[in-house]
């Protein structure tokens, strides 16, 4: 412990931001420490986020304007937020964001996770924080600075990799469900067990999680989806009873049928391999999303045809409208978003089709329209998706990605397909042929779009013109 204090005093006296909490702290004579994440981190020698939760016996805002005060004659500006509802102060400094609050009491109602809350003194703060390894605090106070508490024994726990609550665990997530999401997000984040009592316990309290609102959930969903191995993640959720209530649709994909010795794979372990897969290669949380959906209509389309096996015809299509519901159940974004997302589910398989035949120009000129700039979103995916354990397989079809690739490049370098803008406008046809409005000119838009995605002209003025001329021709419109 002692190394560890010294590293710790180290690592203060490196930023003076800490020694100026400090002074401001004694000044008002109140026990001061840096609590949460913030050390939790620092002790696992994590790269350390700006956002520092500081908590005094008193009051938070008192301190917050006694540290912005000392903070005035620096150079650079810091903008002081105080939330009186909550008794709370925010200070953006340096690249910081601290939290400042007084030390406090919680107490639950059985339908409610919000806690009726009041003054306390370190012991209540300590205690009512979700898991040991959250409980450790560091004195700021100019005597003991930099000292490490650890009440719970978080430093253990740490160092055996393991998730625990401070409390008896059936109070901790009877009180606040949203701790039980938060476990297996610390797990999925930290690579770490959740111990086996905390386990039991979040499955007995699993059905508490219908008292949270969705944004809460969507919230710490997002997180796990954003881990390094978000596998980890959705298998906790799912084995702890916990993903019935967010995304029961995932658990409908588990399993393997066989009919007369025909079996399908596990399409949930296929996509929790294939979420894993494109999260070496994108941090992007919506693709991210896409990944963990793009299967998702797999379950309701099954059906065993005797002469081909296992089908799922249409899964892409149904799947797409049921990330919409998914969305909507967990107030997700349903904006550009959910078309995104939508997209590219839809057209998930699209590319492995291509990759698996001749790869013609056309194909991948409609691909690439309809696409347009989710594409190479879309192909990394397909990527991700080989999940064959078979490696003479495996190359091949990264190999067929890579023509899929090549092939993109060079038709989208010549033909500009993306951003397609058709050469003949509808004010171009109404002029040619002294016509108003009407079906007849989005009907040779459409001929012409047409015949430059099949590579029968070029996607220029002079031959769109031509066909254009030929098809009001054959549709009998007069110049």
């Amino acid at each position: 412990m002692n190394s560890l204090n010294s590293n710790i005093l180290n690592y203060l006296k490196a930023d003076n931001i800490f020694e100026i909490i400090s002074a401001a702290a004694d000044e008002l004579s109140v026990e001061t420490y840096i609590v949460g994440g913030y050390v939790r981190d620092l002790i696992l020698k994590r790269d350390l986020r700006k956002d520092v939760d500081i908590m005094c016996v008193g009051s938070g805002i008192d301190l917050a304007k006694a540290f912005h005060k000392k903070l005035k004659p620096n150079v650079t500006p810091s903008k002081i937020n105080i939330y009186r509802r909550f008794g709370t102060a925010m200070i953006s400094h340096n690249n910081f964001k601290i939290e400042f609050v007084g030390a406090r009491k919680e107490s639950y109602s059985k339908d409610s996770r919000n806690p009726s809350t009041k003054p306390g003194n370190f012991m209540d703060d300590m205690l009512r924080r979700d898991f040991t390894i959250n409980t450790l605090a560091i004195k700021l106070n100019k005597e003991n600075f930099g000292e490490l508490i650890d009440t719970f024994g978080g430093i253990k726990d740490i160092s055996k990799k393991i998730i625990v609550t401070p409390n008896e665990p059936n109070r901790t997530f009877s009180d606040d469900p949203l701790r039980m999401l938060r476990a297996v997000r610390f797990a999925s984040q930290l690579k770490f067990n959740i111990d086996e009592k905390t386990k039991n316990s979040i499955k007995k309290n699993s059905e508490r999680l219908k008292i949270l609102s969705p944004e809460r959930i969507s919230d710490e969903i997002n997180k796990i989806l954003l881990t390094e191995s978000p596998s980890i993640g959705f298998k906790n959720l799912e084995s702890l009873n916990l993903l019935k209530f967010i995304i029961p649709e995932l658990i409908d994909l588990k399993g393997i049928e066989e009919v007369e010795g025909l079996t399908h794979k596990d399409n949930f372990y296929h996509t929790l391999e294939v979420l894993d897969n494109i999260s070496r290669n994108t941090d992007n949380l919506w693709l991210r999303w896409a990944a963990l959906l793009h299967d998702i209509g797999k379950a309701p389309t099954k059906k065993f045809d005797k002469k081909i096996g296992w089908t799922f015809y249409g899964h892409e299509y149904v799947g797409s409208k049921m990330v919409k519901k998914i969305f909507e159940r967990l107030k997700l974004p349903l904006n550009e978003t959910l078309n995104y997302v939508q997209k590219i589910v839809m057209m998930s398989s699209r590319p492995i089709i291509i990759s698996e035949d001749i790869v013609t120009d056309s194909a991948v000129r409609r691909l690439i329209y309809d696409a347009k700039d989710s594409i190479e979103d879309l192909i990394t995916l397909c990527e991700a998706d080989i999940t064959t354990k078979n490696l003479k397989k495996s190359i091949k079809y990264q190999n067929n990605f890579k023509v899929v690739r090549k092939k993109i490049k060079d038709v989208e370098e010549r033909d500009s397909i993306r951003n397609f803008q058709p050469p003949i406008t509808g004010e171009i046809i109404m002029n040619q042929y002294k016509i108003k409005p009407c079906k007849d000119i989005g009907i040779i838009k459409e001929k012409i779009k047409e015949a430059i995605l099949d590579g029968d002209i070029k996607n220029d003025f002079d031959e769109g013109f031509n066909l254009m001329l030929k098809i009001g021709k054959s549709m009998g419109l007069e110049k």
